[in-house]
């Protein structure tokens, strides 16, 4: 029988620039909880990091998992992930951020009380302005990351992630988080273990500020 992992972190890579992603992966390598297995999806890179990636996983092979597929975005990636997770709990990581060295361990020890938790985030930003991001109601207004659940906070119990899949839209990590709350004990946490990185041009919440711009300058 297979050994079962205490902690599954999942990690959707699509074309980031590989010195991200080692970033990201170093950050999971160098926890002070070490029980846990990294499986990086790859959504079907078309750049140079795929070779990368794969050779990187490869001298780490007994805590990285490697899949791919053809690009079907982040939700069904993560979706893929859960299926092919052996942990008791699992958590997510984007490939152009990274936690700090305690993060697993102190979100592990909120499920003591909980069975889904998200957190807030240490947030690296440029301006007063990264720290906002297109409102899920109304994608024309912004409301503050410390407001939001945020994909890659979402740390609980396997079977939450089993029974509740996430949908391919727009804030997928806020509708997961309100699914759960219907079934399940969730909390949104003040840990700041997570090092969210608002500095990155093309993320989606980048792109999605810049075309409310462009939408909102040609209006009479």
């Amino acid at each position: 029988m297979e050994k079962q992992t205490h902690i599954s972190v999942l990690m959707a890579v699509y074309n980031t620039d590989f010195f991200l992603v080692k970033r990201a992966i170093d950050s999971v390598l160098k926890q002070d909880f070490q029980d846990f297995e990294l499986i990086i999806i790859d959504d079907g890179s078309h750049n140079n990091t795929q070779n990368q990636l794969l050779n990187y996983a490869e001298k780490h092979e007994d805590k990285i998992t490697y899949l791919r597929h053809k690009n079907c975005g982040q939700s069904k990636s993560i979706n893929r992930g859960i299926l092919n997770s052996r942990g008791e709990y699992i958590t997510v990581l984007d490939a152009d951020d990274e936690y700090q060295p305690n993060h697993l361990r102190l979100c592990l020890r909120e499920m003591k009380y909980n069975d889904l938790i998200a957190s807030t985030t240490q947030t690296v930003v440029d301006s007063e302005e990264d720290y906002y991001v297109p409102d899920k109601y109304d994608t024309s207004q912004v409301i503050h990351v410390d407001d939001c659940i945020l994909f890659a906070t979402l740390f609980g119990k396997k079977e939450v992630f089993a029974n509740l899949k996430f949908q391919d839209i727009y804030a997928a990590d806020s509708h997961f988080y309100e699914a759960a709350s219907k079934k399940y004990i969730v909390k949104k946490v003040d840990l700041r273990t997570y090092i969210y990185y608002r500095n990155i041009p093309n993320s989606t919440c980048a792109k999605m500020k810049i075309k409310n711009q462009k939408l909102e300058t040609c209006l009479p």
